[in-house]
């Protein structure tokens, strides 16, 4: 016969004056299992930027030179994209948690609409346009991330899950 496996946080029992067995339930949160070492989240921490980094500075140089010959300016262009992209995913990924979840939000769906913006302006597209582009992808990240934190902390930024 097959039994479920004990959880933290489940059945516990005690025993009355009379000799007879009550369980309660503990009111504990149930945590995710933690797979990764602490120094796999360090170096995930800043190698996560660095390869979207890399990516973007990547697809902001082949935007830029809109399938000519690769030159040195091009390069040039490509890792400096790269490393302000890398600069400010780090700040973002580092002072947003600390705001409120509304800030908190706003200021990642800022950088991804910002982001977004800039690298359709590169393809020769006009400024309102990347302009509108980069607002409608600042909106549906605002909408995503927003909903996500709404839900997974309380009124004072506590998380409950």
């Amino acid at each position: 016969m097959a039994h479920a496996a004990p959880t933290p946080g489940g059945m516990r029992g005690t025993r009355d004056t009379r000799g007879v067995r009550r369980t309660r339930v503990t009111a504990r949160p149930i945590r995710t299992p933690d797979v990764f070492s602490e120094r796999t989240h360090r170096m995930a921490r800043f190698g996560i930027p660095v390869v979207l980094g890399l990516v973007y500075g990547y697809w902001a140089a082949a935007n830029r030179r809109d399938g000519g010959a690769i030159t040195g300016w091009n390069l040039l262009f490509g890792f400096t994209c790269a490393v302000a992209f890398i600069m400010l995913c780090i700040a973002v990924a580092t002072l947003a948690p600390r705001l409120q979840r509304e800030l908190h939000s706003g200021v990642k769906s800022a950088f991804a609409g910002v982001a977004i913006g800039f690298l359709y302006s590169q393809t020769g597209a006009s400024v309102l346009r990347s302009a509108v582009m980069g607002a409608v992808i600042a909106a549906g990240v605002f909408m995503v991330f927003f909903y996500r934190y709404y839900t997974r902390e309380d009124g004072a930024g506590n998380r409950i899950r």
